[in-house]
């Protein structure tokens, strides 16, 4: 069975460990720093068998370079872009991908929109998904688009809502309070802001997430409800004619008044 850990790097990034049964070979998934890796695989007597990476952004590959020196075996797969210096092998939507220690394989699935080559990798119901679904939240628009990253959304969105969404950043409760800019009666979103409170004065991580906490609190991905739809018609000052013009309204409305 997939265990998923986190290790924390930066402000506010999360690594992810992944590890199967008691085998010491383990992956992680955007390493932006090497040195809490290195702590955390020295203390446990683990070995680096995999990097899975999702995008090209810094924060997610500093790592990179220390960990292969320290582990020159190490297998480093990431989407088809010449800005991830690193990688041994390139994969793309709809590639599988075996790891080394983990019996349980990694579904590639293209979701640009962050940036134009962001991917996920998908796991049974894991789902690690980088910069492209935040908890209550997704990515800003960098090299990509804003009709890129909603249908990226809407392609998650159609996962099973036991999906375990991991996200790389601790953004839940600024997220979740843009969420109730746009749903300020939700029922869930208040009940799910309190929950992330107390989470974080306990100093524990709110990812991941499952899909169907996303569903019932994420603006980016509740965009054909009829308030989401209002609030952002009203941010736009005009009628939107689908759900992708819904969400880039939310997007730009976040990025411009909230963020």
């Amino acid at each position: 069975m997939l265990t998923v850990e986190p290790i924390a790097a930066f402000d506010d990034n999360y690594i992810w460990l992944l590890r199967e049964g008691g085998d010491r070979r383990v992956a992680v998934v955007d390493p932006g720093d090497a040195d809490p890796v290195l702590a955390r695989l020295d203390a446990e007597g683990l070995e680096l068998a995999a990097i899975l990476i999702t995008h090209h952004h810094y924060d997610h590959t500093g790592g990179v370079a220390e960990l292969q020196a320290r582990w020159p075996g190490a297998r480093v797969i990431a989407p088809v872009d010449s800005r991830i210096r690193d990688a041994t092998e390139r994969v793309a939507d709809g590639d599988r991908v075996d790891v080394p220690g983990q019996r349980t394989p990694f579904a590639v699935w293209a979701v640009p929109g962050h940036t134009s080559t962001h991917i996920a990798y998908l796991a049974g119901d894991a789902l690690f998904c980088g910069d492209t679904l935040f908890a209550a939240g997704c990515g800003r628009v960098f090299d990509g688009s804003f009709e890129q990253l909603a249908a990226s959304l809407r392609r998650i969105a159609a996962l099973p809502p036991r999906t375990r969404c991991y996200c790389a950043h601790e953004y839940t409760l600024a997220n979740l309070g843009f969420a109730a800019w746009v749903e300020p009666h939700s029922g869930a979103v208040a009940a799910r802001t309190e929950s992330a409170r107390r989470q974080r004065d306990a100093g524990r991580p709110t990812v991941p997430s499952t899909l169907a906490e996303e569903l019932a609190t994420n603006p980016f991905l509740r965009v054909g409800e009829p308030a989401v739809v209002a609030a952002a018609e009203r941010f736009a000052g005009r009628p939107l004619p689908d759900d992708t013009a819904v969400f880039t309204a939310l997007r730009r409305w976040k990025d411009e008044r909230y963020d």
